[in-house]
């Protein structure tokens, strides 16, 4: 009988540093190097980066599982008592688990939260499969959880997950200070990730020219015309209205171009593309220097011009703002 409790008190210690480490290793493990592992076909990565994608089912995990391999050590804490200690004494019962409480601590929540700290790629790796099986084996209770957790997130009017989010976006906010702190990073380096960081949670309507107050070229304007309206409003790209349509603006083009073309008719004339208002500032940015464009009009959900976006302002805005 003492050996069964001693196996029961090893196994419930290991289950403790598991789920304690992991949930140390799950908040400082590198998203990019999960992703890369993913990509590459990696099953245990794929599972990991999962549950870092539903970050409340992880923790409801280990909180089962921790609860589980702390009663399993209270367990075997009592069963051992009884089989060393004779007599109906309910004193051995109660010091026990009292003075056994500290080896706990340390080797079920210290020593694999320290571990992890610093390793928590290669241990979460290891950790992976008995992890995901947990995961499994707990989800009806989990999912109660879980489900709690959104009812919860729904009053409170914020998800655990954004709460994750922004404490992970402050973490790398300090990493890059720390770098250009020892010299890796320049300033403007620093400056231009800060101020991706700041403009994540914000749409395009916080960047975009509104409509109203867009200087536009009409539709069978001279080359002098366009240049002209680009000289009094300082422009260095003029939207043009659509002829079949004034007052919708289809297309732009360049000043440069125009001062460049020894013609005297207006050419060069390029499409204005269409971004939702919907998208971030750094996926507008990305798609107009994809595409190779200067100006996007920012469209509603019902194909409405709402805006336009010009990329050199855009990219200005980006580092201001910080």
């Amino acid at each position: 009988m003492i050996w069964a409790a001693l196996g029961l008190a090893m196994v419930g210690l290991s289950l403790s540093g598991l789920f304690s480490g992991s949930e140390t290793g799950f908040y400082r493990a590198s998203r990019i190097r999960l992703v890369l592992d993913a990509l590459s076909g990696d099953r245990i990565a794929r599972g990991l980066l999962w549950l870092t994608n539903h970050a409340s089912m992880f923790v409801a995990t280990t909180l089962v599982g921790n609860n589980i391999a702390n009663y399993m050590v209270s367990l075997a804490i009592v069963l051992g008592t009884n089989e060393l200690v004779a007599g109906d004494s309910w004193i051995p019962e109660l010091l026990a688990p009292v003075l056994l409480a500290p080896i706990l601590f340390v080797y079920g929540e210290l020593v694999p939260k320290y571990l992890f700290l610093h390793a928590p790629n290669r241990l979460l790796r290891r950790a992976g499969w008995p992890l995901l099986v947990f995961v499994i084996l707990f989800l009806p209770v989990s999912s109660l959880l879980w489900l709690l957790n959104r009812a919860l997130a729904g009053l409170l009017g914020e998800s655990l997950e954004r709460v994750h989010l922004r404490i992970a976006r402050r973490e790398l906010r300090k990493i890059l200070e720390e770098g250009h702190e020892v010299g890796i990073l320049h300033p403007v380096q620093q400056k231009l990730a800060a101020s991706i960081f700041a403009s994540a949670d914000h749409t395009l309507r916080r960047y975009l020219s509104p409509l109203s107050g867009v200087a536009r070229a009409r539709a069978g304007m001279s080359k002098e015309e366009i240049l002209g309206l680009g000289r009094r409003f300082k422009l260095a790209e003029v939207p043009i209205e659509d002829a079949d349509q004034p007052g919708q603006l289809a297309a732009y083009v360049r000043t440069i171009d125009l001062e460049l073309s020894p013609s005297s008719e207006v050419g060069a004339v390029r499409p204005l593309m269409s971004i939702p208002a919907g998208e971030t500032p750094l996926t507008a940015l990305i798609r107009l220097q994809s595409a190779r464009e200067n100006l996007a009009r920012v469209i509603d959900r019902r194909g409405q011009t709402v805006g336009i976006l010009s990329a050199a302002q855009l990219r200005r805005r980006l580092l201001r703002d910080n």
